[in-house]
């Protein structure tokens, strides 16, 4: 199923998912149960730098094509969220606040980049597979749209337990050279993400300082462009 051939409640999964799990663009009667899920997966990072409910309605107005959720019947499971942006990679500093929040969502549909705003699945369905097929419908999203790539400040859980020993932008190099284990940047890397550097101040997460790292992802597509 291509990106265009979107209905607005699920009547078929955009993955062949072997265990049952639907996969559909996000749609507003989502966004309740969207809520929920980001504030359980979450639960160390501000309310004030993550997607409320309306917030995820605005969202599913204004970029459906881009985002996505995993459900299990009527229970939202995962979700992959991002914008359209225009990304500064001579200047990356920035906070995830700048972008998500209040009646605009942060997308420009002239942005040549997708900016992974949220990735979230719940604690109980980890390890099926579910984090790989929304990173692999948010790389079709760029390959439908013509987009250079994804950018993204990723979350470094496991920072908190090196964080007295190392600074952010060590311990960032350490996981991308393998020679250490972040349950989220580790797979973000093995999914073909870079991450050449960290954020300060990217989201109020007191376990990590509110470090983040940039990642990056590039369009095989355009290579050489």
């Amino acid at each position: 199923m291509t990106l265009d051939e979107r209905s607005d409640e699920v009547d078929e999964s955009l993955i062949d998912d072997p265990t049952g799990l639907t996969y559909t663009h996000i749609d507003v009667s989502h966004a309740d149960r969207l809520q929920a899920l980001e504030y359980l997966c979450f639960p160390t990072i501000a309310k004030d730098d993550l997607y409320n409910a309306y917030e995820l309605t605005r969202l599913a107005e204004q970029f459906p094509l881009g985002n996505f959720v995993v459900l299990d019947g009527d229970k939202a499971v995962g979700m992959g969220l991002g914008v359209r942006v225009h990304f500064d990679f001579e200047h990356t500093q920035h906070a995830l606040s700048d972008l998500i929040g209040g009646d605009e969502t942060g997308d420009d549909p002239t942005g040549r980049w997708y900016y992974g705003t949220d990735i979230s699945v719940d604690p109980t369905y980890r390890r099926r597979g579910i984090g790989q097929h929304l990173y692999a419908l948010r790389k079709q999203a760029v390959h439908d749209l013509g987009l250079d790539g994804i950018v993204a400040g990723g979350v470094i859980p496991g920072f908190a337990e090196h964080k007295h020993e190392m600074t952010a932008e060590e311990y960032v190099r350490k996981v991308a050279a393998g020679e250490l284990y972040d349950a989220t940047l580790s797979f973000q890397i093995e999914n073909g993400f870079e991450a050449p550097g960290v954020i300060a101040d990217y989201v109020h997460d007191p376990a990590v300082d509110n470090w983040a790292s940039l990642i990056v992802w590039r369009n095989p597509d355009l290579a050489g462009e």
